[in-house]
């Protein structure tokens, strides 16, 4: 063989080996043994991989580790798919779940990200987005009693940023008496402290950029649902075709963050709740949002459906615009960035960042002030974070 040829060809070992660490399969597709091989795999008659858009064994691993902790009570068979973001994980499930006259019914205080989906995107393509009250059942029930076109119960719990929470075993129930399929954002929980599916939900999607990453380092999400969804095949195949699955990088990254996540729940949430007590009497706080806090309105459901409080959480500053933008801008140890579920502490504002393109009276509405801020609450020591706040609050 000549040299230039050397140069090009794959130099593959014959060893079998048995990693420790789960590897990074970074190739795009795969070698048959012949034509036959070829043929077998294409027409699914034998299992193994063509493309890495179509499958790839370090993201079919991380798959299965999310799908397991998802789905640790559910009996009957699951899936979970990781995407190119959770953005992307939700646009798959809306996309294949709803069609031109449908309608969705979901919540007005979720993250903006997903309301300007809702409204930009879908409302556009024909699909009427309907908003109720989901801590009033009867409301819930009567909502679809008078819209049967609503195919689909979207929501988040704890919602981003004000924490309201939703009684997911009676809203499951509910759904199921009306045919309607639910679908809850679990990304601020993790399936450490909630898991939908148990509760009866039919569909999970994550921003695991988020907690189950955990570092910052990586962007993707994932869908997790029941196998026996008659829209499985579906939802797999639309993802391949829009082209939304994870790439094995950021997998890879996923499932490194995954080791640490029972201890880093654990600690968001001891340190968010240490947090917030120590604000709860500070004049220049008003309203601050906690599950953990026993007069919080969603503590009850909270604390029926969460093993702990988790680690986010929002509180209202001083009196004005003015007053938030002091306080952000004295933080010293505490980071301002738009993302959450990373180790550092992060803080942001919402009326200026997420949420900046939502009606200013809905946001209103719905308890996201001017004056209030979200803070990812990291797994720094407590005194440290704590320290950093107050010494900015007394700065404005």
């Amino acid at each position: 063989m000549e040299l230039s040829s050397l140069c090009v060809k794959e130099n593959a070992t014959q060893q079998q080996v048995h990693p420790h660490i789960l590897p990074i399969y970074a190739s795009s597709s795969y070698v048959f043994e012949d034509i036959e091989d070829s043929i077998e795999v294409f027409e699914g008659k034998k299992s193994g991989y063509v493309y890495s858009r179509y499958g790839n064994p370090t993201v079919d691993s991380v798959n299965e580790k999310i799908r397991r902790m998802e789905s640790i009570e559910v009996h009957d068979d699951t899936f979970a798919a990781m995407t190119s973001s959770g953005m992307s994980a939700i646009s798959t499930l809306l996309s294949t779940l709803l069609n031109s006259g449908d309608a969705v019914l979901t919540q007005a205080n979720i993250y903006g990200g997903s309301s300007e989906l809702l409204y930009k995107f879908y409302s556009e393509k024909g699909i009427k987005i309907v908003i109720d009250d989901f801590s009033n059942l009867n409301e819930v029930k009567s909502t679809l009693e008078k819209n049967p076109s609503i195919k689909l119960i979207f929501l988040e719990t704890p919602t981003n940023p004000t924490l309201d929470c939703v009684d997911l075993r009676a809203i499951a129930s509910l759904s199921k008496d009306y045919g309607v399929t639910t679908m809850v954002d679990n990304t601020f929980c993790t399936p450490l402290i909630q898991r939908p599916l148990g509760l009866g939900i039919d569909f999970v999607i994550h921003s695991t950029t988020k907690y189950l990453n955990g570092h910052g380092n990586s962007i993707a999400g994932a869908i997790i649902g029941h196998s026996s969804h008659p829209l499985k095949n579906k939802i797999l195949e639309n993802l391949r075709l829009l082209g939304s699955t994870c790439n094995p990088w950021d997998a890879w990254l996923t499932h490194n963050g995954l080791k640490t996540l029972a201890l880093r729940m654990k600690a968001h949430s001891e340190n968010s709740l240490m947090l917030a007590e120590a604000l709860i009497d500070h004049p220049k706080i008003g309203k601050i949002n906690h599950l953990g806090i026993a007069h919080h309105p969603y503590h009850d459901i909270a604390s029926k459906q969460m093993s702990m409080y988790g680690g986010m959480m929002s509180f209202e500053v001083g009196n004005s615009i003015d007053d938030v933008k002091n306080f952000v801008n004295n933080l010293r140890f505490i980071t301002q960035a738009p993302t959450l579920g990373d180790v550092d502490t992060l803080i942001l504002h919402p009326a200026t960042s997420s949420h900046r393109n939502i009606d200013r009276e809905v946001r209103l509405k719905y308890g996201i002030s001017d004056t209030l801020v979200r803070v990812s609450v990291g797994i720094e020591a407590a005194e440290d974070i704590i320290a950093d706040v107050i010494q900015a609050l007394n700065k404005i």
